[in-house]
């Protein structure tokens, strides 16, 4: 029974790269509907697009062009010992993207809870894991993105831990 699931599996493989070698030439194939598609050509590069980060979806790496914020401009004194003090700046400066602190099942948050002319407050939590539910007792550092009314310019921004959610 396996053997025969494998044999398929093989032959629908082999069936559907003969039909991707046999297209007519100019790059255009039609699909077995009548629709019409145009594949680049091998003289048009393929761009791979960037992904940006949205607010709220945590990452492994700081997004690729921002700017580290310096550290004369975080304040970090409300943070517990050990948590990350690091801090960049993206879209213009109206993007936020914070090392984070995360465990288990838990996922780093961050809110902008307050904007002033002189500094942005951004209270970092993590969500509550599931009663019940079995969770690693690992830590992690992602980094999450929040959002700005405007460019984070010279202000300072403000780190602090508000209770899991």
């Amino acid at each position: 029974m396996v053997g025969t699931g494998a044999f398929l599996l093989m032959a629908t493989a082999c069936a559907g790269q003969d039909m991707a070698t046999s297209q007519p030439a100019g790059g255009v194939s039609t699909a077995p509907t009548g629709s019409v598609s145009t594949l680049p050509s091998a003289s048009e590069p393929v761009v791979p697009q960037p992904t940006p980060n949205p607010p709220g979806k945590p990452r492994l790496t700081v997004p690729e062009g921002s700017t580290p914020v310096p550290a004369a401009k975080i304040d970090a004194t409300a943070l517990p010992a050990g948590f990350p003090r690091e801090v960049w700046t993206s879209n213009g400066g109206t993007i936020l993207d914070i090392r984070a602190q995360e465990g288990g099942c838990g996922h780093a948050l961050g809110e902008a809870a307050e904007q002033t002319a002189g500094h942005v407050v951004v209270n970092l939590s993590e969500t509550k894991a599931q009663t019940g539910q079995m969770c690693t007792m690992d830590i992690r550092y992602p980094v999450i993105s929040v959002a700005l009314a405007a460019p984070l310019d010279q202000r300072t921004v403000v780190l602090k831990t508000t209770p899991p959610k």
